[in-house]
């Protein structure tokens, strides 16, 4: 039995610079997200005035489509749609909600993996 063994360990590539540190989140502008605020507050109010259910889907589809438009690819904004669709839904303030989500949780991004 051989007792004498030479065991040869090689080392993996390692780098040692700096990780670069993540690159922080593109905030929306004021001046967007005042804008998405009003679109969505004058949809809201006039999906309590209105009670004609076509109106209220060529106004939610309006409305989804301006805030695509102002905040770009979200999609928060496909449950907020989908939300206004479900009868009884419009009497709470969907759309400022999916703006406000979009203005807390957008900057949110996962940890780099070390």
């Amino acid at each position: 039995m051989e007792t004498e063994k030479t065991i040869t360990l090689t080392p993996t590539t390692v780098t040692t610079e700096a990780a670069s540190p993540p690159t922080p989140a593109k905030r929306h502008s004021n001046l967007q997200m005042a804008l998405a605020f009003g679109v969505a507050g004058v949809s809201d109010i006039l999906s309590w005035v209105a009670l004609v259910p076509p109106f209220d889907w060529v106004l939610d589809a309006v409305t989804a489509f301006a805030l695509f438009m102002i905040l770009g690819k979200r999609w928060a904004l496909l449950p907020g749609l989908a939300a206004e669709a479900i009868p009884g839904m419009g009497i709470f303030p969907v759309w400022v909600l999916v703006v406000a989500s979009i203005l807390v949780y957008d900057g949110i991004k996962k940890p780099a993996r070390v």
